[in-house]
């Protein structure tokens, strides 16, 4: 059995993951990941193509028999001990998040933490899987409905958390009795495919877990449009969940599609400020503003926007921009592509008349002359038609309104067609149970910032996407439900 990577120019290239062995591609071609605050090749992953999508759905849906008549508490377990495989390694695995993804240590180690606790909670719920025995109209019959598997899933994650994300598909789907491939995006390719490393480990049967690299108009495409798979489930762009969309129909595909976002950050005059300001802050330039939850716009009363203004403006000028192996606040832009999109759009913000408090350049001197680097910037905005209010920055870059009233700020903060997240700073709970009820989102955090539970449900609706993540409800759209009339007259 080829090893899993093998040497070559001093960098390492690794090999798909397909049936409990590491194989090559058909294709000789490789994708090379680079260090987003370096700019150097750290590695390299196949470019592959439709015969590995091919051989890995094969391999899945051959192995999924057998590994749903296992009873999930065994999945459950073996679950279990790939979290504790990942904790036991989340040092080096926080570091492979560094250097391909780009994010600072301290966030990268929990993201790692986060990966393990996706795995452990679905395997909590081993035990909890239920269905209905109902009457029925038939004498000597009841009705059984069960929950089921759906046979082969697809994942396909972002490269903004590619750790996680992986895990928190893998960890419900697994559970369910499905077996899954994973393609994680080709930037950040690495952290998945050291994980599959780790599940080598333990007794996962060959197929259940199968992890392949490439482009997404190359394998993504062809996993996507091949007839095996019945779920796929996407973390990405609404471009490629659209397109995603589109390719699905053919087979009639299930899908949970969790897009992007343009969450507003609503303060009103009578919010703690000193609370509203620190949440603000995290909740923009953690991971460098690459999340999709992110405070992406702002609407400020007033009464307390000098005040806020202030605050937030120097608490954002105090942040450490700087090598993410280091304790610093923000580290690297992912890619030169995400960060050509950023500096374009705070220039269109500029000509349109957005007036920039703090930051608004890419930073390119001395340590970092090297790298996809951009000052943390805060601008204020007049019309919440400007594309900065409209388009997701996915940087760390946040526009700023002033509004009247509280209603002037819900209003415009449904002015959007994203729907994934929002926040809300207020202490009158009348405001808090009518925005429950008013704004136009799958998740509110109030009085707080981001940061979504693992036991909740995390999900989007208009072009944040369809279905959803996480908690009772995110692990049931991994079954399917079978009705059984069983008459025993």
């Amino acid at each position: 059995m080829p090893n899993m990577k093998e040497l070559v120019k001093g960098t390492d290239r690794y090999r798909h993951y397909i049936n409990g062995e590491w194989v090559d591609s058909t294709i000789k071609e490789w994708i090379e990941v680079e260090n987003p605050a370096t700019q150097a090749v750290i590695a390299s992953v196949p470019k592959g193509g439709a015969d590995d999508a091919d051989r890995s759905l094969v391999a899945a849906r051959a192995a999924q028999p057998g590994w749903e008549a296992l009873p999930p508490a065994a999945r459950g377990q073996l679950l279990k001990d790939l979290a504790r495989l990942i904790l036991e390694n989340r040092e080096r695995l926080a570091r492979i998040v560094v250097a391909e993804q780009g994010k600072p240590i301290h966030e990268a180690r929990g993201e790692i933490e986060g990966a393990a606790l996706y795995l452990t909670y679905a395997a909590e719920e081993a035990r909890r899987i239920t269905g209905d025995i109902i009457p029925s109209d038939v004498p000597d019959e009841q009705i059984w409905i069960q929950r089921v598997a759906h046979g082969v899933v697809i994942g396909l994650t972002a490269w903004n958390y590619p750790a996680a994300l992986m895990c928190r598909k893998m960890g419900p789907a697994l559970l369910a009795g499905n077996t899954i491939v994973i393609k994680s995006h080709e930037g950040t390719p690495i952290s998945a495919l050291e994980i599959a490393q780790l599940s080598s480990q333990l007794d996962f049967p060959p197929g259940v877990i199968n992890v392949v690299s490439g482009t997404g108009e190359g394998i993504g495409a062809a996993l996507v449009r091949h007839p095996i798979p019945r779920l796929i489930t996407l973390t990405g762009s609404v471009r490629a969940g659209k397109e995603i969309f589109r390719a699905a129909a053919e087979d009639l595909k299930l899908l949970r599609l969790e897009l992007g976002g343009k969450a507003p950050f609503v303060v009103a005059e009578d919010a703690d400020i000193g609370a509203a300001v620190r949440a603000a802050v995290l909740s923009r330039f953690e991971n460098c503003g690459q999340i999709c939850i992110c405070n992406e716009r702002m609407y400020v009363h007033r009464r307390v926007a000098d005040e806020f203004l202030e605050k937030f403006t120097r608490a954002v000028k105090a942040l450490k921009v700087g090598d993410p192996t280091t304790l610093v606040d923000v580290g690297p832009k992912f890619s030169g592509m995400e960060l050509d999109k950023v500096e374009r759009m705070v220039e269109m913000a500029r000509s349109t008349g957005a007036e920039v408090l703090t930051g608004g350049r890419r930073l390119t001197e001395g340590e970092f002359a090297r790298g996809h680097w951009y000052e943390p910037t805060v601008m204020t905005v007049t019309d919440n038609q400007m594309r900065i209010m409209q388009d997701e920055v996915f940087g760390p870059v946040v526009p700023v309104m002033t509004v009247g009233d509280f209603d002037e700020g819900l209003r415009l903060a449904n002015e959007s067609n994203y729907g994934l997240s929002a926040y809300v700073f207020t202490k009158d709970m009348r405001r808090v149970m009518r925005l429950v009820r008013e704004l136009k989102f799958g998740e509110i955090y109030v009085n707080r910032p981001g940061g979504d539970a693992v036991h909740a449900h995390h999900a989007g609706i208009r072009d944040s996407g369809i279905g959803g993540e996480d908690g009772k409800y995110g692990l049931d759209a991994y079954f399917q439900k079978k009705t059984i009339y069983v008459n025993y007259a």
